[in-house]
């Protein structure tokens, strides 16, 4: 798999249960734990980041191959303090969920959807964006490449913070 045969589009109302994959296949555990049950999406802390998708202020993207296969998303969603994410940081921070699939991990995907999305959020001028990642998920690398800075260590989980360009 090379750039040149995949690229990333908008998301689609069609792609929604992938979102949902994305979002099982986005739950960090270590090598040593048991893999979490497909369900745990469904949970309230988990549901809100795909539940009801579309709504004003979504953003996000799919990577697709030259055949239409779906190898990974990169939502963006704003939140509140009664509804936060685990990346929370405030309303105006929309909050980042990314994952790849499996066999198209390490092929630069991620990358592709993560720059594609950093410049639709510098385009529309929002000042920052934030996203939770165990501390031990290889995309950690990736994140801090792209000018993401840790902000918080909440549990298992840290908050990292990129501000648009224009703002730093």
């Amino acid at each position: 798999m090379t750039m040149t045969n995949y690229h990333v589009r908008p998301i689609k109302e069609e792609d929604i249960p992938f979102l949902w994959e994305m979002l099982y296949a986005s739950l960090h555990t270590r090598e040593d734990d048991e893999p979490l049950p497909i369900e745990s999406v469904h949970t309230p802390e988990l549901s809100k980041y795909v539940k009801d998708w579309g709504r004003e202020g979504d953003l996000g993207y799919i990577a697709v191959d030259q055949h239409d296969k779906r190898l990974g998303s990169i939502t963006l969603r704003f939140y509140t303090d009664q509804n936060a994410g685990y990346g929370y940081v405030d309303a105006v921070t929309p909050e980042m969920g990314m994952a790849v699939t499996q066999d198209a991990r390490g092929k630069g995907v991620g990358t592709l959807l993560l720059q594609t999305a950093l410049d639709e959020v510098e385009r529309r001028g929002i000042e920052a964006v934030s996203l939770s990642v165990d501390p031990d998920n290889q995309a950690i690398r990736l994140y801090r490449r792209l000018g993401f800075v840790e902000k918080d260590l909440c549990g298992t989980s840290v908050t990292m913070v990129r501000v648009s360009a224009s703002k730093s």
